[in-house]
């Protein structure tokens, strides 16, 4: 492992505009605005953000294109507030920084969102590399929602230029580590699988598993164990090198390179408590790479990220909710169910 302390995030940098709204109403019909609020948003801001509030005490750099704007100089300030390192951010004249307006239904916790892809189409892999520090872990959000590393190289027509990235980090003795996001479409196998020979930790969800594999983990709505295994037997097979990580409704299961099955049902805190769901599962990684950071098994590391994910569901934004890293292992304690 590298010598150098900390965890570098890049990727897409955005602000949360959230609305919690009565339900989402059918098209042409109306709801109603009950709160609303503006906070951070994106796989690198929620993550680095998330550890920061946790306590962690190494170095978190961000690498990210903010446009030179309102919005932009939020997301500065606040990574200042809360120790994140802003050398690898840039703000880019006349383009919008990123957003979301996300509108959280009250009645179902369920989010829908509206996204504006803004500076984040300008990452690119050479300027991710220009701005590289020498950290031990490298994490990436999120792949198929950043232009130019989705697109694949002139150079080498297989490969994205997100795959090119994450070989030269992991070169340079660095862990990876991706999440996707959730995109109605059919490039999954396309776009992501390049990169999985080059990622040690994969992040998803149920959904973009099954889009990844074919394989549905859910069975009426419930986890179907037998096609789970299969699933992150069939992702693993694909090149990731140290393990997976897959969160879904009623919890998470890693899978390890040595074939080890853990499952984590999620905490059962009382439903009166639950605002929102948006940033969970980049709560959820933010827990696992802290856990894996100190060197805690894959085991250990499902439990951490299954509870700062239950303890991000306390306030509607990614990470208000979110303390240190004692509040959250009490709260595993408090909360924590033996069956799934």
């Amino acid at each position: 492992m590298n010598t150098k302390k900390g965890i570098t995030a890049a990727g897409n940098w955005i602000i949360d505009r959230t609305k919690l709204i009565d339900d989402y109403p059918p098209q042409d019909g109306l709801c109603n605005i009950r709160e609303e609020s503006v906070s951070n948003g994106g796989s690198p801001y929620n993550i680095l953000k998330a550890l920061s509030k946790m306590g962690f005490e190494d170095h978190l750099y961000g690498i990210g294109i903010l446009g030179e704007d309102t919005l932009g100089k939020k997301i500065l300030d606040d990574c200042r507030l809360h120790q994140i390192n802003t050398a690898g951010i840039t703000c880019k004249e006349k383009v919008d920084t990123s957003y979301t307006d996300v509108m959280t239904s009250i009645r179902t916790g369920r989010r829908t969102f509206f996204h504006n892809r803004g500076a984040n189409s300008f990452l690119s892999r050479s300027y991710i590399e220009k701005h590289l520090p020498e950290t031990s872990f490298f994490h990436l959000g999120y792949v198929l929602l950043l232009d130019q590393l989705d697109q694949f190289s002139k150079n080498y027509p297989k490969r994205t230029e997100a795959s090119l990235l994450l070989e030269n980090i992991q070169n340079k003795g660095i862990k990876t580590s991706i999440d996707l996001v959730s995109e109605h479409s059919d490039r999954f196998q396309s776009v992501v699988k390049p990169s999985l020979p080059y990622v040690d930790y994969l992040f998803l969800n149920e959904y973009e598993a099954e889009k990844l594999v074919g394989i549905s983990i859910l069975k009426n709505q419930k986890l179907d164990l037998d096609a789970a295994k299969k699933n992150v037997i069939n992702l693993m097979d694909m090149g990731v090198n140290e393990a997976i990580f897959l969160h879904f409704k009623d919890g998470a299961i890693c899978f390890t390179k040595k074939h080890e099955f853990y499952i984590e049902p999620k905490l059962m805190i009382p439903q009166e408590n639950i605002k929102g769901t948006s940033g969970a599962g980049d709560a959820f990684a933010a827990g696992v790479l802290y856990a894996l950071y100190t060197r805690k098994n894959c085991k250990v590391a499902l439990q951490w990220g299954v509870a700062t994910a239950a303890k991000s569901l306390e306030h509607p934004s990614c990470s208000e909710a979110i303390g240190s890293l004692v509040e959250i292992q009490n709260l595993y304690k408090t909360y924590h169910q033996h069956i799934l």
